[in-house]
């Protein structure tokens, strides 16, 4: 009998396996597509049936004409670098700063100010684009990065899910290094953050992804085309180069490629946070 249930589960493993793994070959359908018509000359894109192998590769011409062409995606890249990292850290340090706060002290007010910050996730970010627009204008931040990066270095979700994590930790660690001499910056930055790495290592490669993918910020805020990021590059090249789809493909993998590195690099990290707040939840 105990033979037949554990034959029923494995089956039923195999089953689910198989289940998912059509799934995701489903998923990655479109990005295949996609990665070999950046390989086709614009005759064979096409073509019917699909070429899923093309049979004539002009991959270095396409990814010349993108990344030599009129469109300098070389420096759309290091824009967006730039801004995404930047506010990355930038974003992290303020929110595992506010979430410590609002998790393991104590103070006058703690539970009304958090209800507060909750309260701004509620508002769409299209109903506050004028008077951010305004307060860039009067700050001379407008058509900088600068400007970008302080918009999206304040996060009330980075602040409340990291505080979930940060509420996790067993209060007797923070105590006995209250009993050690330790100041509140020292328990921070010794204690507290490395307890929840994961999931600061998980709201780092959000915010990284959101910057990199935010295509309404440098929309509004940025006119200079040199101040362009990738997203707005895309933009640019597909109005020009649209009606080639092989460019237009190329363009678009050129775009996606570094979010496939971090994602592998760090998914580990990725993970192990959702896993610890699977457990703590």
């Amino acid at each position: 009998m105990q033979s037949k249930s554990l034959n029923q589960l494995s089956l039923k493993r195999v089953l689910i396996t198989v289940v998912m793994l059509i799934v995701g070959l489903v998923f990655l359908l479109p990005f295949v597509w996609m990665l070999v018509t950046s390989f086709k000359f614009e005759d064979d894109v096409f073509n019917y049936p699909i070429q899923w192998l093309p049979t004539r590769w002009n991959a270095i011409e396409n990814y010349k004409e993108v990344w030599l062409g009129a469109y300098p995606f070389t420096l759309y890249y290091l824009n967006s670098i730039k801004v995404a990292l930047l506010t990355t850290a930038i974003s992290v340090i303020v929110s595992s700063l506010a979430a410590f706060a609002f998790g393991k002290l104590q103070f006058f007010g703690k539970d009304f100010l958090f209800i507060l910050i909750l309260m701004l996730y509620m508002v769409p970010v299209q109903a506050i684009l004028v008077p951010q627009f305004l307060i860039m204008k009067w700050a001379n931040l407008y058509d900088t990065h600068l400007g970008m990066i302080v918009l999206h270095s304040f996060s009330v979700f980075g602040t409340f899910m990291l505080r979930q994590f940060f509420i996790g930790i067993h209060p007797e660690f923070l105590e006995s290094a209250k009993m050690d001499g330790a100041g509140y910056f020292k328990i921070f930055t010794r204690i507290a953050l490395p307890l929840v790495r994961p999931a600061i290592a998980t709201y780092a490669i959000l915010r990284f992804i959101w910057t990199w993918n935010d295509y309404q910020t440098p929309l509004i805020f940025l006119r200079d085309r040199a101040l362009y990021t990738i997203q707005m590059g895309m933009q640019q090249f597909a109005d020009s180069e649209g009606q080639f789809y092989a460019l237009t493909m190329t363009g678009a993998v050129s775009a996606i490629v570094p979010l496939l590195i971090v994602f592998i690099i760090a998914q580990k990290n990725v993970i192990e946070g959702i896993a610890v707040g699977g457990v703590k939840g």
